[in-house]
């Protein structure tokens, strides 16, 4: 048997075929746990020597990791699991990957063939339960699929960005390669994708007819920054960013009204809501409260035109990437001289930052330290080109609003299937991927818990990632949901350990810190460290995060609340509530 390739070594299993493909293919690390299933494939990594097997203890963290690995690099990132539980344990890691839209290939082995469908020891079918989760999901049931089954896999994850899974049983690793194969490398495809010009022209007609434009860009802006602010320039449009958009648009950005959504700014709402037309580009914003009064015209621009329209009925269409489209627009679009939307949403932006800013500069030591001030202080001494990688919840809160892009700096999370417990695992991945630029996983107390296991696999694969607990002891933004609703907090108690002396333990740097005059020394040393660190800060429990419009709902649920809470005898939660967000009181 022989299997050819420009400098490829010569393979004499599946698996030998399929490291050597993935390494054609620029691949360099696989995340995963081994198993017996998973044997053939593990043994040609270690034979092979050049795609490092990344161990972690938990194959969810594998496929954060992974997850994690795309989305800083852009590249496609490899997990790996053996059969059964293994394969389960990828899916919700997986998930996230799929909705954050980033190229992951996973490699699920399979029970062996003559057994599938008898009922066999840790029998599943993981080409069924990942087909809703992934781009592409297929079993090889013989040799000879390997190759056109794995490169439409890897091409499919990588054109589409999302999940392809390949999966495997067992022996198909340690069978004869098919003869005379060739190696071929799958790497990304660079095309101009816009729409026809008939099409252009009747988006320009709205614009140019509008008096109040309001841009809302998403993670789709990525690589379209000069042309973003080319077309603000030219609408004098105010651009309000979704969560996952901000590390694309907010830096260098005159026109930056901030965020909208549950978790954003009072300015950025106000900019949605007083515009007389919304161009949408590269975002699925979910959120339909958020949206402009019904009748607003809304131009929609993304690259993906089945979503185009879900959210907020759409006047005008415009299939294509924002790059080529917006230059394709731009031309088309009359200079706009009347700034009078611009300029006061801009105003509201700059006094509502003011406010944000406020809540950071101070803090006291009553009931643990305000969490803006450690948001603020870790952007401040991070590096210009770090990694954030954010747990759900409320450190998600404060990374989007104290946490500033420059260009440079990635924001990582699970911004759209909002999983506990991504933060720490999706560091990992960036960490292996960029091993000298600094990752800072801002963690919350449950998410860390649930995954306390990794801060071995920061020991074990020598990784310097940083990490700082939001440790509230409590699961805080379900909290606020239930306030809102006016239900007693019930069941988000977290009874939580020393995370900075199990840390210690685990051979990482930890110091755990109480009082505000300490907070930046600690934080200090442990960026400074030559290694894995944890820092484990007392943030107060009862700190709330207003969304930028409360509804009647709300305000009648929090009232709920405290009279609930109150009458169970909750009295003296009601007054830490109060006294924690006294300074937001005084900051309107």
């Amino acid at each position: 048997m022989s299997l050819s390739g420009k400098g490829s070594p010569v393979a004499t299993t599946c698996a030998d075929y399929i490291v050597a493909a993935l390494k054609a293919s620029g691949v360099r690390r696989v995340y995963g746990i081994p198993g017996d299933s998973l044997n053939g494939f593990t043994d040609a990594l270690r034979r092979d020597g050049q795609v490092t097997w990344q161990h972690v203890r938990h194959e969810e963290a594998a496929a954060f990791a992974a997850a994690g690995e795309a989305a800083v690099t852009g590249e496609m990132a490899v997990t790996a699991a053996s059969c059964g539980p293994g394969s389960l344990h990828l899916v919700n890691g997986l998930w996230d990957a799929g909705r954050s839209r980033v190229p992951v290939l996973a490699i699920a082995a399979h029970i062996p063939r003559g057994e599938i469908g008898s009922g066999y020891f840790q029998e599943t079918h993981p080409q069924d339960f990942y087909r809703e989760l992934s781009v592409y999901s297929e079993l090889i049931s013989v040799p000879e699929q390997v190759p056109r089954v794995l490169e439409v896999a890897m091409r499919t994850a990588i054109t589409e960005r999302g999940v392809a899974v390949v999966v495997i049983p067992g022996e198909v690793f340690l069978s004869e390669a098919p003869a005379n194969i060739e190696i071929r490398r799958v790497r990304a495809t660079t095309s101009v994708v816009r729409p026809r010009d008939d099409t252009l022209a009747a988006a320009a007609e709205v614009l140019n007819s509008a008096r109040a434009v309001t841009v809302l860009a998403g993670a789709g802006v990525a690589g379209s920054h000069c042309e973003l602010i080319a077309l603000a320039a030219t609408l004098k449009s105010p651009i309000v960013h979704a969560l996952r958009g901000k590390e694309f648009v907010e830096f260098d950005n005159p026109y930056d009204v901030g965020m909208t959504g549950l978790i954003g700014y009072s300015s950025g709402y106000r900019a949605m809501e007083h515009c007389d037309t919304l161009l949408m580009l590269g975002t699925d914003f979910p959120y339909r409260p958020f949206y402009p009064p019904v009748g607003t015209p809304i131009i929609q621009v993304d690259v993906r035109g089945e979503i185009i329209g879900r959210r907020a009925p759409v006047t005008v269409s415009l299939v294509g990437t924002v790059t080529d489209t917006v230059r394709a627009l731009l031309p088309l679009l009359e200079q706009k001289s009347d700034s009078r939307h611009l300029d006061t949403m801009v105003a509201h932006y700059q006094r509502a930052r003011r406010r944000l800013d406020a809540l950071a500069m101070n803090s006291s030591d009553r009931g643990g330290l305000h969490p803006q001030l450690v948001a603020a202080t870790i952007d401040r001494l991070a590096t210009d080109d770090a990694v954030f990688a954010v747990d759900v919840g409320t450190p998600t809160i404060w990374a989007a609003r104290y946490l500033h892009m420059n260009g440079e700096r990635r924001l990582v999370g699970s911004f759209t299937h909002a999983s506990m417990a991504n933060a720490l695992p999706q560091a990992i991945g960036a960490q292996a991927s960029a091993p000298d630029r600094q990752v800072i996983a801002m963690a919350g107390d449950g998410g860390l818990a649930m995954m306390l296991g990794e801060l071995l696999t920061l020991r074990q694969q020598r990784l310097p990632v940083k990490v700082v607990v939001f440790n509230n002891g409590a699961l805080a933004f379900v909290e606020m949901e239930m306030k809102a609703a006016g239900i007693v907090n019930f069941g988000t108690d977290l009874e939580n350990p020393d995370f900075a002396g199990i840390a210690t333990a685990a051979g990482l740097f930890g110091v755990r810190v109480d009082r505000a005059a300490d907070l930046e020394g600690a934080l200090s040393a442990a960026f400074a460290y030559d290694g894995p660190a944890l820092v484990d800060v007392r943030v107060a429990r009862q700190e709330l995060a207003l969304p930028p419009k409360i509804t009647l709902e709300q305000l009648k649920g929090f009232a709920l609340y405290t009279t609930r809470t109150i009458l169970s005898g909750g009295g003296d939660e009601i007054i830490e509530l109060a006294r924690t967000n006294l300074s937001d009181l005084r900051s309107e």
